[in-house]
């Protein structure tokens, strides 16, 4: 097997969630970058059953960016459910609510 010439460190980019959102819209977000990894998955897929040969450079970058989408999905829900913990949290610490 060959040695990887690719990022071998983790994601190669950087996401900014907007502080300001609620949890409600971080899901919501989630669910749209997890839908577009699954809609070039499949774009993907339906390509190689299509084709007699391959090109690695062009599937390797293929497969990062799924990496990434998916990555920005997961990204969102952690912050999605950091959030409700803490609304939680500051619900329970707050005898008013």
């Amino acid at each position: 097997m060959s040695a990887s010439k690719g990022n071998t460190q983790g994601v190669g980019f950087h996401y900014h969630i907007d502080p300001e959102a609620t949890a409600h819209d971080l899901m919501n977000e989630a669910t749209e970058w997890l839908q577009y990894a699954r809609s070039l998955t499949r774009l993907l897929a339906d390509l190689i059953h299509e084709t007699d040969t391959v090109d690695c450079q062009r599937m390797a970058h293929s497969l990062e960016a799924i990496g990434a989408l998916t990555h920005m999905g997961v990204q969102c829900t952690a912050q999605a459910h950091a959030r409700m913990c803490w609304e939680k949290g500051g619900a329970s610490a707050d005898p008013a609510r």
